[in-house]
């Protein structure tokens, strides 16, 4: 999905504009980029007045769209036609308007680029709108990465800005910024704006602008459990404890349960070695030791025991056996059973 999209960022830097773009999914981040780039680049700004229509979905039914599609520039060789919240308009889903779409990308009007920003939604993949705006259009399906996705992600966009990135610098933005693209494109951004020469960020770089302490996070609390250290994790879980809205309960709990679950898997693997464990848990080999080191600390049973605890707390958490527990009396809880499995 993402070199779908960078293809076709490639090819508008190259100049090169297809009569229909069709951007949808559950990642903004994709659509958001192919549209402004569209947006700000497609024509002179001296002949957007007349040449570039910006719609909302909801504003309009399709044929409206279609009206404006087939308007022939004024003094220019194009005209652009951006569709906002194109999941809005009003008869996309039903089959009149399915079926205008259909007839117009098999015959677009070439001196028209149009652009529909499908947000948070797909259009049926069955259907014949389906059908024919993935073999006439520009079609881009941005799907929201996986978990385990996102460490990459971050490198590889890092990279296109001709800087390099630590991994725990990459651990502290995931920390900061979760799998949102667009957030996490924002965080690396206020970094480098303070560089120019290049530079690999490190985590304190990312402790300085983007706010986030280096040492007192999820990721730190699952080194410090991973060690069995017993006071450093009691340290972190009271700083999270004066800050609760900051440091939520469910999401932690979340990052444990897969990292101890990483743990019972190398516990079930015959390929012990640093790079069979990379392939297998699918994590960067920098963090390979920890994992390794966790797998020592903790044998199966009590790895298995750990995720039962992990999976007690995730329901407490959502209110189910809590009692009066608070989120601060989950987590000492937690933690403490974990230390002393």
């Amino acid at each position: 999905m993402a070199s779908q999209a960078s293809q076709v960022i490639d090819d508008l830097k190259n100049g090169t504009y297809a009569p229909v773009y069709f951007l949808q999914g559950d990642e903004p981040f994709y659509i958001d980029q192919i549209t402004d780039f569209i947006e700000d680049n497609a024509i002179e700004e001296s002949q957007k007045g007349f040449n570039q229509v910006v719609m909302y979905g909801k504003d309009h039914e399709m044929n409206a769209v279609i009206l404006q599609a087939k308007r022939f520039p004024m003094m220019s060789e194009r005209q652009v036609v951006i569709v906002k919240e194109a999941q809005e308009i009003k008869d996309i889903s039903r089959e009149s308007g399915g079926k205008l779409l259909s007839e117009y990308v098999k015959n677009p009007l070439p001196s028209t680029i149009l652009v529909f920003a499908h947000k948070n939604k797909t259009i049926d993949g069955r259907s014949a709108l389906s059908k024919a705006l993935k073999k006439y259009a520009v079609f881009v399906d941005s799907k929201k990465l996986y978990e385990n996705q996102v460490p990459n992600w971050i490198s590889e966009f890092v990279s296109t800005k001709g800087h390099k990135i630590h991994p725990k610098a990459q651990q502290l933005l995931v920390e900061s910024a979760g799998s949102d693209l667009s957030k996490l494109s924002n965080e690396i951004n206020k970094i480098l704006i303070n560089f120019t020469e290049k530079i690999e960020i490190t985590a304190d770089h990312v402790s300085k602008y983007v706010g986030v302490s280096k040492d007192y996070n999820v990721f730190e609390l699952q080194n410090a459990l991973a060690k069995r250290n017993v006071l450093k994790a009691n340290k972190i879980i009271a700083y999270f404890a004066k800050d609760p809205k900051g440091n939520p309960l469910i999401p932690i709990i979340a990052l444990l349960y897969g990292y101890f679950v990483k743990v019972v898997l190398i516990h079930q693997c015959k390929d012990k070695s640093e790079r069979g464990v990379a392939d297998l848990l699918k994590v960067n080999p920098f963090f390979v030791k920890d994992y390794l080191a966790a797998a020592k600390n903790f044998n199966l049973s009590q790895s298995l025991n750990i995720v039962k605890f992990l999976f007690e707390a995730d329901l407490r958490s959502k209110g189910v056996n809590s009692g009066s527990m608070n989120e601060e009396q989950i987590l000492k809880e937690l933690v403490f059973k974990i230390l002393h499995v």
